[in-house]
C-alpha cells in the first residue's frame, strides 16, 4: 500500500531487574516528512545496545521520512511487594556516599544553622546514594528490540492508513482537473478560429484604405500566412494531450504499491509546466481562468504529495 511519511507507534515490554523486580520499558517510534530516510535514537544507557538492530529494521521497512525511536523505563508498581520480601530488591545504599553526604550536611548546617536537615526522600534521590538493580544487558537489548519491532509495525500501520486517506484526496483533485480539461478542450479549436478570423479582419480593414496594387496583394498574402502560423503556435492541443497523459500517470502511481513520493514529485513538475504553457497560449478569458484553476489544483496536489513516502 501507499504510505504517508508521518505516523506514530508505541509498544512496551518488561525487563527483569533481579530480586523479583521488573521494569516497564516503553519504546515509541515517530515519523515526519523528510526527503530521505533520517533515523534518530533517544535511548537510555540500558537500551543502547539495541540501536544497531533497530536501525537495520527501520532501514529495511522504510525508505523516506525522519524517524525517531525513543525509549524510557520505570520500575513496575508491583515491585513494592517484592521490596517487602527482599529489602535489597529496589537497590542498596552506598555507605561511602551516604557518609560523605552526612559530612557535607554537617558542614552546611554549621555555616547555616537555621537550614533544615535533608529529608529521607532527598537523601534517597541524591546521585549515587542508592545503587539500583539494572538487570542483564542481554535482557535489555532483547526487550528493546521486541518493543521497537512492535512500535515500528504500529508506525507503518498508521502511515498506511494516512496514505490511504491521502490517495483519496489526491484522486479527488485529479478528477477536478479532468473536469476542467473536459470542459475547455472541445472549445479550444473554436477559440483559435475566432481569434484567427478577428485578426484577419482587422488586418484587412487596415489595408482597405491602401491601393490594391501588386505589392499590396503580396503583403496581404504574407500577413495571412503569418496569421496561420500564429494560430498554429497558439494551438494547445498538444498541451492538453500531455496534461491528460500526466494525469493518467498520477492515477497509475496512486493505484500501485510501495514508495511513490519521488515519482509524483516529478509528475507535479510536469503538470505545472503544461499548465503554465496553457496560460501563456490562452486566447480567451475562459482558457485563462481554466489555466489558473489548474495551477491552483496542481499546487494542492504538490502539497499533499510531500506527505507521501
Amino acid at each position: 500500500m501507499i504510505s504517508s511519511m508521518t505516523g506514530y507507534g508505541s509498544a512496551s515490554r518488561q525487563v527483569s531487574l533481579g530480586g523479583g523486580v521488573v521494569a516497564d520499558l516503553q519504546v515509541e517510534c515517530r515519523a515526519v516528512n523528510s526527503r530521505f530516510l533520517d533515523l534518530g535514537f533517544r535511548l537510555p544507557d540500558e537500551c543502547r545496545g539495541a540501536e544497531p538492530a533497530l536501525r537495520e529494521m527501520a532501514s529495511q521497512s522504510l525508505s523516506r521520512g525522519k524517524v525517531e525511536f525513543r525509549a524510557a523505563w520505570r520500575v513496575n508498581a508491583n515491585a513494592a511487594g517484592a521490596a517487602k520480601a527482599n529489602p535489597h530488591a529496589l537497590g542498596a545504599l552506598n555507605a561511602d556516599r551516604l557518609d560523605a553526604l552526612y559530612t557535607l550536611q554537617e558542614k552546611a548546617q554549621a555555616a547555616f544553622p537555621k537550614a533544615d536537615a535533608l529529608r529521607i526522600v532527598d537523601i534517597l534521590r541524591w546521585p549515587g546514594i542508592v545503587s539500583e538493580p539494572r538487570g542483564e544487558e542481554e535482557g535489555w537489548i532483547t526487550a528493546t528490540v521486541e518493543a521497537g519491532r512492535a512500535a515500528l509495525a504500529a508506525l507503518m500501520d498508521s502511515r498506511q492508513a494516512e496514505g490511504k486517506a491521502l490517495v483519496g484526496v489526491l484522486t479527488a483533485i485529479t478528477s477536478k482537473m479532468r473536469d476542467i480539461v473536459g470542459v475547455i478542450e472541445p472549445k479550444v479549436p473554436g477559440y483559435v478560429s475566432q481569434y484567427q478570423e478577428k485578426l484577419t479582419e482587422r488586418l484587412s480593414e487596415a489595408l482597405a484604405s491602401q491601393e490594391q496594387s501588386r505589392d499590396g496583394a503580396e503583403l496581404m498574402e504574407r500577413i495571412r500566412q503569418e496569421v496561420v502560423l500564429y494560430a498554429v503556435r497558439i494551438d494547445i492541443a498538444e498541451e492538453f494531450a500531455r496534461l491528460k497523459t500526466h494525469l493518467q500517470a498520477v492515477d497509475k502511481a496512486l493505484a500501485g504499491n510501495g514508495p511513490v513520493g519521488k515519482r509524483l514529485d516529478f509528475l507535479m513538475q510536469e503538470l505545472g509546466r503544461e499548465a503554465n504553457t496553457l496560460g501563456s497560449k490562452s486566447v480567451s478569458e475562459e482558457c485563462t481562468q481554466a489555466a489558473l484553476e489548474l495551477k491552483l489544483l496542481i499546487e494542492q496536489l504538490r502539497e499533499q504529495v510531500q506527505n507521501l513516502e
